[in-house]
């Protein structure tokens, strides 16, 4: 049984992901926009990647917010193989969001969505949104990651639920028409997640791991790998470019990740993500040591 200690550093540990993952943009997305700056051939895509590449060297060395958008907080906890309470895990990782929200005066996001107010502090019924998965090569360890979802890539996001014989053009199809009518609303470079398969539920989870993963990595599945390449060359293609002012670089990865769906059905989901990418991951063991990721 896991202890009340244990708890309570995971709340420590969920706090500063928070705030880390707003202050500190992931090494695979710096690299990748740098890349991107240097092959970029529209004058105007350049500077805005340039004025990127100084945003985030600035927040850095003052330890500021990329991005006054603080997120809806979501997080991604993957257990390990032991015993441990799901309503203490949740609880704990709410109180770190809190914790951080109060802490460091990050914008309250968070409000009921017919009257509109305001929770405070971004947590509620249904804040933060913790997806929980079990690893079972963990072992005695838990894997926290935190993802503050900005609303402006967010709201581009889509879903939409194809017939089999729609087959997978009808998915590129949906993809792209995405992505164009994203335009520069969800600030490119995006990442953009796919998910393909499962039902309407899962699709979507399924697209939101696709961006949690670092930009560049192949999905696991030979089909969703090749898609991943083809869809990078396609959606580049739309011209939108970096803020949407055109250019080469609509979007630093594409990730698509698969599940089984039913025979008569084809969802597709498209989360789009922001150029920050977003996200900061640890490990916590039974032991109480933590392992804070790059």
């Amino acid at each position: 049984m896991t202890s009340d200690t244990f708890y309570s550093l995971v709340e420590e540990v969920s706090e500063t992901l928070y705030y880390k993952a707003l202050t500190v943009i992931p090494k695979d997305v710096v690299e990748r926009i740098g890349k991107a700056y240097e092959m970029e051939q529209s004058e105007l895509g350049r500077r805005v990647l340039d004025t990127i590449m100084k945003n985030i060297e600035v927040a850095t060395k003052r330890n500021l917010l990329v991005c006054q958008d603080t997120g809806t907080p979501v997080y991604s906890v993957e257990l390990g193989d032991f015993e441990i309470s799901l309503p203490k895990l949740r609880d704990s990782i709410a109180r770190g969001v809190r914790k951080a929200t109060l802490k460091y005066h990050l914008r309250p996001n968070m409000v009921h969505p017919i009257t509109r107010e305001n929770t405070g502090d971004n947590t509620g019924r249904s804040s933060p949104i913790i997806h929980f998965e079990i690893n079972e090569e963990l072992k005695d360890k838990i894997r926290i990651t935190a993802l503050p979802k900005g609303s402006g890539s967010e709201n581009m996001s889509s879903l939409k639920m194809l017939r089999p014989a729609d087959g997978i053009l009808g998915a590129k199809k949906f993809v792209l028409e995405t992505i164009a009518n994203a335009g520069g609303k969800g600030c490119p470079p995006y990442i953009v997640g796919v998910g393909i398969g499962g039902d309407f539920e899962s699709v979507s989870h399924l697209a939101k791991r696709a961006v949690m993963r670092p930009v560049g990595s192949r999905s696991s599945d030979p089909e969703g790998a090749k898609l991943e390449e083809e869809l990078f060359y396609l959606v580049n293609g739309l011209g939108v470019g970096p803020m949407g002012v055109g250019g080469k670089f609509t979007a630093i990865g594409v990730h698509v990740e698969i599940g089984e769906t039913h025979i008569s059905s084809l969802p597709v989901a498209v989360n789009v993500q922001c150029w920050r990418g977003e996200r900061a991951t640890a490990e916590v063991t039974l032991d109480m040591k933590v392992n804070m990721g790059d």
